[in-house]
């Protein structure tokens, strides 16, 4: 259903429906690593109830990624341990408020990647997160179990943080819409972080007008002066089916830049992942450098592979890669003088099967996410389907004063609102 349909339900009908939908639209395993937290019956049907009148979200379900607080619910942050060694969370962060402001009404909390340190659906304490309709492939994340929540069509909306495309990532694999905002942003700074430097909070919808409404409710984003102006880029590895139907969306949108100009961004976003991988980890062992040895047993195998490769940064590291994050900064300014948008593929395969869960293919995915990353870009995910039924997206990056982008791109992507 979408946010209209959703909105004309009262509030007993409303709460009785999305529990209804949490447990037929995902199986039992799946339920499990996907829902952290769920309000019962009553609870929610007050929520219902409550919700402002006249709210542009008015009565409108919503589930929240568990990186952000809740008053009197743990926040686990898809960790064991995290509610043991932090306080338990006195009041609702900023964008709880700002959504219940709107009349958006939290059905409950959804599970992603351990301490959202990673781009797949995998956790080995809650079970790995599926895609909704390819079961044995990955929901994607660390978003995980909100983008499943709205690909499975539990609510119209959720919650998510994208660092390194922990949005744009899910969205693409599921088939949504993803909205990464910027980092620094009130609704980033209180969630759990992992690199704060990058750190986003957006949300995902099943639909161009879903995604439209939620924008207009929650971002200021003005009048547009013009048609906003832009282009496409190729990435260099792309599998096949994805790199065709990719410009065969791109298309619709956006002329392909020439090639000088191709050739000078895809060349300064050559080394992005190498980049982020070096800053981004420096970040985040500063986080987790209080908890990581008393509390080592406790994390999961992906995580403890990534915090040594964390810890063992260097400065002579970081050192060596700020010629290239400095060029690919300068690329994007040059570029966004003249321009309101580029258009890059979000992913360079479809959803993966559990064996392709693997660090190479990790790399290839951060090789198109953090380029935008690095420079702190908000960026729209508009989903496109493959010929096999699985699917891919579209990043429309854009700098931070054109936010106008983003409606003129829901209203030229062609897609129905339902």
């Amino acid at each position: 259903m979408n946010l209209g349909e959703w909105q004309q339900l009262d509030p007993e009908a409303a709460a009785r429906e999305v529990l209804r939908r949490v447990e037929t639209h995902l199986a039992p395993a799946q339920r499990h690593s996907s829902v952290a937290a769920l309000r019962d019956e009553k609870a929610l049907a007050a929520a219902f109830a409550a919700a402002s009148a006249s709210g542009p979200l008015r009565g409108v379900p919503y589930m929240l990624k568990d990186l952000f607080d809740v008053a009197g619910m743990p926040t686990r942050a898809g960790s064991s341990f995290l509610p043991e060694v932090r306080p338990a969370p006195a009041e609702d962060s900023r964008i709880v408020r700002d959504l219940g402001a709107a009349g958006a009404v939290l059905a409950g909390k959804t599970h992603l990647f351990e301490f959202a340190w990673g781009l797949t659906g995998e956790n080995a304490h809650y079970g790995d997160c599926e895609h909704p309709r390819f079961p044995g492939r990955t929901s994607g994340g660390s978003s995980s179990g909100s983008a499943v929540a709205v690909a499975a069509d539990i609510v119209p909306l959720a919650i998510g943080t994208d660092t390194g495309g922990s949005i744009r990532v899910p969205a693409a694999f599921c088939g949504i819409f993803g909205y990464r905002g910027i980092p620094g942003d009130p609704w980033a700074q209180d969630a759990v972080p992992l690199a704060p430097s990058f750190d986003t909070a957006g949300w995902f919808t099943r639909s161009a007008g879903d995604m439209g409404t939620v924008f207009a409710a929650l971002v200021r984003f003005g009048e547009a002066p013009r048609a906003p102006h832009g282009y496409f880029i190729e990435m260099p590895g792309m599998d096949p089916e994805v790199a065709g139907a990719y410009r065969a969306a791109a298309a619709g949108l956006a002329d392909p830049a020439d090639d000088r100009l191709a050739r000078e961004l895809v060349d300064a976003f050559g080394p992005a992942a190498e980049v982020y991988g070096v800053l981004a980890g420096h970040e985040t062992w500063k986080i987790q450098r209080k908890w990581a040895d008393r509390y080592r047993s406790r994390y999961g195998p992906l995580l403890i592979d990534r915090l040594e490769r964390a810890r063992a940064v260097s400065p002579a590291q970081l050192a060596a890669v700020e010629p290239s994050l400095q060029a690919i900064r300068r690329a994007w300014s040059r570029y966004f003088l003249g321009h309101d948008f580029l258009i890059m593929p979000a992913t360079p395969f479809a959803a993966l099967a559990r064996d392709g869960l693997t660090p190479a293919n990790r790399l290839r995915m951060l090789s198109l996410t953090s380029p935008a990353s690095l420079c702190g870009l908000p960026v729209l995910t508009v989903p496109f389907t493959l010929p096999s039924g699985l699917s891919s997206g579209l990043q429309v990056v854009f700098s931070p004063p054109k936010f106008h982008v983003v409606p003129w791109a829901l209203g030229a992507c062609g897609h129905s609102s339902d």
